[in-house]
């Protein structure tokens, strides 16, 4: 004699599971997909400034409570490009990678060339019109 079961298995319920199940997946692999393409512009804009400038260091700054770790990037003329990074292992990896020296901020001081830079690009305040 066997027993019947008391609730039938409803398939929609199976489905409408799994649908969503694959449709986090899909998800997942997307978001990855985008961080991919996202390193890949990263890297790109940060090699674009290495090869087109001479004389250029880094600096790796660490994360702090606010602000992302970032890799800044010193050309010997002091222009520069700052930009926000995965971690700090992957600065100095980028660093290493294109044979920049690299320094950590906060225990290097920034170079002078930098604010000099930034003094002469500085735009001109817009005078109070009283």
């Amino acid at each position: 004699m066997f027993l019947q079961p008391t609730a039938p298995v409803s398939c929609g319920v199976m489905r409408h599971n799994r649908g969503v199940m694959f449709d986090r997946l899909r998800a997942k692999a997307a978001a990855r997909r985008e961080q991919a393409a996202a390193l890949t512009a990263l890297e790109q804009a940060l090699c674009d400034f290495a090869e087109s400038r001479s004389g250029v260091a880094a600096w790796v700054e660490q994360a702090t409570g606010f602000n992302k770790s970032s890799i800044l990037l010193i050309a010997a003329t002091g222009e520069w490009m700052r930009k926000a990074i995965p971690d700090t292992d992957w600065g100095r990896d980028f660093a290493a990678a294109y044979q920049l020296t690299c320094y950590t901020a906060g225990v290097d001081p920034y170079p002078q060339r930098m604010r000099d830079w930034d003094a002469a690009h500085r735009k001109p305040a817009i005078p109070d019109g009283n």
